[in-house]
């Protein structure tokens, strides 16, 4: 009776689900799923490093809105892999993890890397199982695919133990399953829907907050049209960023520019009304005092979670449903209606959109030392929309988020609920694997650069052309801000990183390099990066001196207005957080 090899098994169902491309860290434990993937042609970017597996399938998902899938060895493999999979949690990721796994035969003998990987990875998961029986594996593969793409998405983990994994198993025992993925056509009642249009006719300054439910729903280009047909600006968090350009009238980053001093004083107050569509409330959507969302604002709340809406505050009314198809029902019933144009608020908005952006031009005129915003601004201005940002780091990624234009939804790649810092690389090295046609910047806190920095390697040797900026200003530049504020100069306790030369560790693993310490190096620099065709890295030397009003916010527990008086740093004009 003819056999089948388990890895085979697995290497089929993932091909049927449409994977080219895995990420992974070698293992005795996987070599039959390896071999597996050199048969079909499943492409391996295999790592230096568990966690950076699973962040590179993590920011695959993120770049392309489809699950990424890691593999990872047994034991310390997969404890190494618990922070990128509980990032992929914190940020509801699409993300399949598959770990090898003692053998079921020495269960409770103490075997080597024998522990409960399922009982570590469930609490950070949609669905973690072991797979017992090897004619069982593409069964389980096609239960955790559904888990990690239905309602609200998330990663998920099997581990299969090695003897289940190199046992062939008779073809006839195998079951014969069609690839299968629930319709997730959900809309919310009518009267409901008519209830939100009715708000969004009346509002006079209305926003649209949207999350990563509407990047993963695939409904971008339903809220551009919802969008235009309302003139209803739209506000994105960092999954959903660019989803409506933001070189057009309508298209925004920061959910906290609706209702910042900048835009109330431009268009006459915040937003009245506000839609969240696929975003939680939480600190991205500020919550308590500090909320983005106006005290006197009406809120409409679109999510794919029931039990999502009205998390923290009330909401006036709640529209429980996919977003795309949502928003293909609320435009059809909102033809025939009369929306305002709403030209005082989107003016208002423009121009508090340009002044934040040219907030740090003085400063970051200088020569040197290098202020932090020019930087971001070169890269901004290199790709000038048309490539993939990644940022990486406390500061770094405020910066980078002030400065960048994203024109797709996909093509910013940043920190989530976790505030994972590391995740740069392989953000970057995914990125540039989903979409091998598109130009990918990533920037970096050297900080951040540290965590991860032999990912160099892997990008080299397999010849993923991304380029990395650090910008290194010789600390863990937000802990460093906070303590001198707090506590005075004198008082900075491990936050102190020296001038690293990162671009000869880059160039020591084969990457194009470049050092600079001015800052009219900086954009020649990045284009000789780009056109050298290589994996490089740039190694920009900042303002160790240079705190963003976050990290001054956070040390204050409020928000300074102007020029302020700070310990150590004297008067400084501190840049807003919209």
């Amino acid at each position: 009776m003819p056999t089948m090899e388990p890895g085979d098994l697995l290497v089929r169902a993932l091909v049927d689900h449409g994977v080219r491309e895995v990420f992974a860290l070698s293992g005795g434990h996987l070599d039959p799923i390896f071999q597996a993937c050199m048969d079909h042609g499943v492409r391996i970017i295999d790592t230096r490093h568990e966690a950076a597996a699973v962040h590179m399938a993590d920011g695959y998902a993120r770049a392309t809105g489809k699950p990424g899938v890691a593999f990872v060895t047994a034991g310390p493999g997969v404890t190494n892999a618990v922070t990128g999979v509980a990032n992929a949690y914190m940020d509801a990721i699409p993300l399949i993890c598959i770990a090898g796994r003692s053998p079921i035969r020495d269960d409770d003998h103490l075997p080597l890397q024998g522990m409960d990987q399922v009982a570590l990875m469930a609490p950070i998961t949609k669905f973690a199982r072991t797979v017992l029986q090897p004619e069982r594996i593409a069964e389980y593969l096609v239960m955790a695919w559904r888990q990690a793409t239905s309602g609200r998405p998330g990663p998920v983990f099997l581990d299969i133990p090695i003897d289940v994994l190199f046992t062939p198993t008779s073809e006839a025992a195998v079951p014969k399953l069609s690839r299968h993925e629930p319709d997730r056509r959900s809309v919310p009642p009518a009267e409901a829907i008519d209830s939100a249009l009715d708000l969004l006719e009346r509002a006079e300054r209305p926003a649209i907050f949207a999350g990563g439910g509407a990047f993963f729903s695939g409904a971008q280009e339903e809220l551009r049209q919802f969008a235009a047909m309302t003139s209803v600006p739209v506000f994105a968090n960092a999954k959903a960023r660019g989803i409506v350009p933001e070189w057009s009238r309508l298209g925004y980053g920061n959910f906290a520019l609706a209702s910042s001093p900048l835009a109330t004083q431009a268009a006459g107050g915040p937003a009245d009304v506000v839609m969240l569509l696929g975003a939680r409330v939480g600190m991205f959507t500020g919550t308590g005092p500090r909320s983005f969302i106006p005290p006197g604002a009406k809120v409409i709340q679109v999510d794919i979670e029931p039990e999502e809406i009205g998390r923290s505050r009330d909401v006036d009314v709640a529209l429980a449903g996919d977003v795309r198809d949502t928003l293909r029902v609320m435009m059809d019933r909102a033809r025939g209606r009369t929306f305002p144009d709403h030209a005082a608020w989107l003016d208002g908005l423009e121009q508090s959109k340009k002044m934040l952006r040219a907030m740090n031009d003085q400063p970051a005129s200088r020569e040197t030392p290098i202020h932090q915003s020019r930087v971001a601004r070169e890269i901004a201005d290199a790709l000038a929309g048309d490539g993939i940002i990644v940022a990486d780091g406390g500061e770094t990624s405020i910066w980078m988020a002030e400065q960048a234009i994203v024109l797709n939804a996909g093509d910013w790649l940043s920190h989530g609920y976790l505030g994972c810092l590391g995740v740069g690389i392989p953000f970057a090295i995914a990125a540039k694997v989903a979409h091998p046609d598109r130009r990918v910047i990533a920037i970096l806190g050297d900080g951040s650069a540290g965590l991860n920095i032999a990912e160099f390697d892997t990008a080299v040797r397999h010849k993923i052309p991304i380029v990395v900026v650090v910008n290194n200003d010789q600390g863990w530049g937000m802990i460093r801000h906070g303590q001198r504020t707090r506590y005075g100069s004198d008082r900075v306790v491990g936050a102190e990183l020296g001038a690293t030369r990162y671009d000869l560790v880059a160039e020591g693993f084969g990457a194009h390099a470049e050092f600079v310490t001015t800052a009219s190096e900086i954009g020649p620099a990045i284009k000789r990066a780009l056109a050298s065709g290589k994996t490089a890295c740039i190694n920009v030397i900042t303002d160790p001196d240079q705190p963003h009003m976050t990290s001054i916010a956070m040390a204050k527990g409020s928000l300074p207005e102007g020029e302020v008086e700070l310990p150590y740093y004297g008067k400084k004009k501190l840049v807003p957080t919209a």
